[in-house]
This record gives C-alpha cells, sequence and structure tokens, in this order.
C-alpha cells in the first residue's frame, strides 16, 4: 500500500499530518506536483516527485502509478473518476470519499458550476480550509486507511486446507 498526494492543491496541515501518519503504521507516501512542495521532513518513505510543467503531468503519473490498494488525495474530480475506474481509493482534503456510486454526480456537479461561472452566473467563493474541514480529512482517511489495512492483512493470511 502506498499513499499518493496530489500535491499542488494540497493544504499543508494534511500534508503535515499525512507524514506523521504514514510514518506511525510504516506506509509509503509518495507526493506528486508540477514544482516542488516544501516537506517538514525527509524520510526514507516520503517521496517527492516533480512531473514538469506540462498540465496534468502529475495527475498522469498518479494515474499510472497508483494500484487498488492505494490510497491517493486530490481535489481534483477528473483525476478522482480516472483512478475510481481503476478501483484506488480517493478522497479529497476534505474527507469525502470518491466511488463509483458519486463519482458520476460529482462530475456533473463540477461541469455545471464550470458552465455558471463562465456565464458569471456565481461567484467563486474563497476556499477556506480550517479546522472542522482538517477534522473531517482526518477522521475519512483514518477510516478508509484502516480498512484498506484490514483488507491486505486478510490477503496475506495462509489460507488452511480443509480436509
Amino acid at each position: 500500500m502506498t499513499v499518493w498526494v496530489d500535491a499542488d492543491s494540497c493544504p499543508r496541515l494534511v500534508r503535515n499530518y499525512l507524514i506523521r501518519y504514514t510514518k506511525k503504521f510504516n506506509i509509503p507516501i509518495i507526493f506528486a506536483a508540477n514544482r516542488q512542495i516544501p516537506q517538514p521532513s525527509s524520510h526514507p518513505l516520503f517521496k517527492m516527485i516533480i512531473c514538469g510543467e506540462a498540465k496534468d503531468s502529475a495527475d498522469n503519473y498518479i494515474t499510472s502509478n497508483a494500484e487498488a490498494q492505494d490510497i491517493v488525495i486530490t481535489r481534483d474530480i477528473l483525476l478522482a473518476d480516472r483512478l475510481v475506474k481503476k478501483s484506488v481509493t480517493v478522497l479529497n482534503d476534505r474527507g469525502t470519499v470518491y466511488s463509483k456510486e458519486n463519482i458520476g454526480r460529482r462530475l456533473s456537479e463540477r461541469n455545471l458550476s464550470l458552465q455558471f461561472s463562465q456565464f458569471g452566473l456565481i461567484e467563486h467563493k474563497k476556499n477556506n480550509y480550517g479546522k472542522e474541514e482538517f477534522s473531517k480529512f482526518a477522521a475519512g482517511f483514518d477510516k478508509e486507511i484502516q480498512k484498506l489495512l484490514k483488507k491486505a492483512a486478510v490477503s496475506e493470511k495462509p489460507t488452511q486446507s480443509v480436509r
């Protein structure tokens, strides 16, 4: 299992939490971004991948490398859609888990919001990220990572033959 972070827009509070959490459970974490993102510490399990300036290069890198037993943190609905189709666990920095059941609706909401914005029908709100949003993320991340850890433990147990 690896934790992947679409790091370009990930809040520092979330990045720092993920580093502490993954270090505690000895889980590799990879930050992918189009530019260098400051990291609070270095550790053999932490990696920062700079994917270049091309549009969607970090998204493409994550999509190409993330696997079904991994978890990805992203705000990008289009990236989430690509990963959900690969059966990767995906959540945003507010603890919302993207799934096959909800990703279509999320994409529709995103597209509608973009259209309204282009016509000047909605104002862009400031994207505030505080304690409440972080608490929801931490709870959601812990829940999803525990599910993946349990699934990994079950698949590693040797099967006993029945006689």
